[in-house]
């Protein structure tokens, strides 16, 4: 997917806040960990642009989940991800 080069307005970002959330949610339900970090962290970094009445327009389960739920398995004092494969040694 390319990058966009027009910064998105404030009713487009919200949409992409949610849905950027939604998705890192769908990968927590298939346990798809590292798709679901890579989505949080994309979704929260936009979340950290908007204003306070601009965050709230976001719906409160959407939220939640991205500050708490997603804090509580993905954050700084998680045991980070381990590397893809270790290779294997006679």
């Amino acid at each position: 997917m390319a990058k966009q080069d027009v910064p998105l307005t404030t009713d487009a970002l919200i949409k992409e806040v949610c849905r950027r959330i939604r998705v890192a949610r769908s990968y927590w339900d298939a346990h798809n960990n590292a798709a679901c970090r890579g989505e949080r962290d994309r979704a929260l970094a936009l979340y950290n642009t908007l204003s306070k009445e601009e965050k709230e327009q976001i719906p409160q389960v959407l939220r939640v989940w991205l500050r708490y739920r997603s804090e509580k398995y993905f954050g700084v004092h998680r045991t980070p991800p381990k590397s893809a494969r270790k290779s294997k040694t006679p």
